[in-house]
């Protein structure tokens, strides 16, 4: 019998550059996503912005894949037209989100650059510099989220069969360093004269991660021919048809997952849009070192992340880790809310948490879902997490204002503080839903009998 000819992706070394090349544009994606996160106190200065002003403009990232669900739709157009027009569109409007929310910030627009006018003839109640900063993070996040299902589809495709969990983890580790870095120049970057540089710096971050993006195409090209060659195309039955939107969500096992990454992320990103200015405010902490502090779970979740994800192809028990990341997170936004226990310690462990569960969520979808849907899978997660990181910035910002009435910008720098207490019960109500459902998600294994708490490399056919 003839031996069949390798492809790219059987080269371990091919396999790794691949996605070293596509977590660039990952990297850069989170960190434009948190860059104005330490930049708070900031925009409250020079833009008068109240905070629940600031959490419209990081809670708009989350708009056009809620309400419009685009990434659900950018995971059909992924499944239907491929990787690169998909990938390359999305990564377009990510650059054109990025530019208009820098330009929002900008003195040239606030003093009536071009389109303050027209920005400033309808809802008054809000500044022009608000709405477009809001309409570029809307435009950002339109790209965004379906940017992350493109690479995870591109994951799974080089990936499956080899070190897929491991490859998730690492790519996240990549992408969380992105957040990292942005906690910690952001606040760095300001200057006197020009205090918008560090959201000018997070945008040339996207065009380079555009340019890496642009050179993987190249190989997946080649990749694509190869498998042509091989007839290693899907069979017609095997084609995505917008009738498999259906089969996922009858899908209990996709649902419980979907879920607790819903509830899981609202519990930790809009609580690190916000954890600068929480730890300024409830430990006295300097702003440059709040940022430091937040940056310390990003930093975490490189390491842990991966050699989570290491365990997860080698001994499996993805349902188990996702149940104890998801307790971790309670207890820590608990210890958050009602003790002064050390800070840093307690981001470490927060790092530790979310490292746990998404080296085991993201790659137990691949198992639950066939190839042929997996970006509709990812997309649809996606989209709905986003209904999270939408509204709860804003709600938080709602509730830090009611619950803090008549102390603004000029109180705070007068030597006011803001109160979290119940912000931070938010967060932890969104963390106790996120272990309901990761329970949920592992007893439904035992039935589905998905391998979840199997390791990588075991042969479980995803079921329809």
């Amino acid at each position: 019998m003839e031996k069949i000819k390798a492809t790219l992706r059987d080269s371990a070394r091919m396999r790794w550059s691949m996605m070293l090349l596509v977590s660039l544009l990952m990297a850069a994606n989170y960190y434009f996503y948190d860059a104005l996160s330490p930049l708070k106190s900031i925009l409250q200065e020079h833009l008068h912005f109240s905070s629940q002003d600031y959490g419209i403009v990081a809670g708009f990232y989350a708009f056009p894949n809620t309400f419009l669900l685009m990434a659900i739709l950018g995971g059909i157009i992924l499944d239907k037209m491929g990787i690169r027009p998909t990938g390359l569109l999305f990564a377009v409007f990510m650059l054109i989100g990025a530019f208009l929310t820098a330009y929002g910030a900008t003195e040239y627009f606030n003093n009536g650059g071009f389109g303050y006018a027209f920005l400033n003839s309808f809802w008054s109640g809000y500044s022009p510099g608000l709405k477009m900063m809001a309409l570029g993070m809307l435009i950002f996040g339109l790209g965004a989220e379906t940017s992350i299902v493109v690479i995870s589809k591109i994951l799974v495709k080089w990936f499956k069969g080899y070190e897929i969990a491991l490859a998730f983890a690492i790519n996240l580790g990549i992408a969380r360093i992105g957040t990292a870095l942005a906690f910690n120049l952001s606040p760095r970057l300001v200057m006197p004269d020009f205090w918008t540089f560090p959201i000018w710096f997070a945008v040339m971050l996207l065009l380079i991660g555009f340019l890496s993006f642009l050179i993987y195409t190249m190989f997946d090209v080649k990749l694509d021919r190869q498998q042509h060659s091989q007839a290693s195309l899907l069979d017609a039955e095997e084609k995505f048809k917008l009738a498999d939107l259906g089969k996922l969500f009858t899908n209990r096992s996709f649902l419980f997952i979907t879920f607790l990454c819903v509830t899981f992320y609202a519990a930790v990103f809009p609580f690190l849009k916000y954890a600068p200015d929480f730890f300024y405010h409830k430990f006295g902490i300097s702003r440059a070192s709040s940022g430091d502090i937040a940056s310390l779970l990003p930093y975490g979740t490189v390491l842990f992340t991966p050699l989570f994800g290491w365990f997860v192809d080698k001994k499996g028990k993805s349902a188990s880790l996702m149940i104890y990341g998801s307790l971790m997170l309670v207890i820590i936004h608990l210890l958050f809310t009602f003790t002064m226990f050390n800070p840093y310690v307690l981001m470490v462990l927060l790092g530790i948490a979310f490292s746990l569960v998404p080296a085991a969520m993201w790659p137990s979808v691949a198992k639950i879902v066939p190839e042929y849907r997996i970006g509709t899978a990812y997309g649809t997660m996606f989209s709905l997490q986003n209904l999270g990181l939408f509204a709860v910035p804003i709600l938080a910002g709602y509730i830090l204002d009611e619950t803090n009435p008549g102390i603004n910008s000029q109180a705070i720098e007068a030597g006011s503080r803001l109160i979290y207490t119940p912000t931070m019960l938010m967060f932890v109500g969104f963390g106790i839903l996120g272990f309901i459902f990761a329970l949920f998600l592992k007893w439904d294994d035992k039935t589905s009998g998905y391998g979840l708490e199997l390791p990588s490399n075991a042969q479980v056919a995803p079921k329809d």
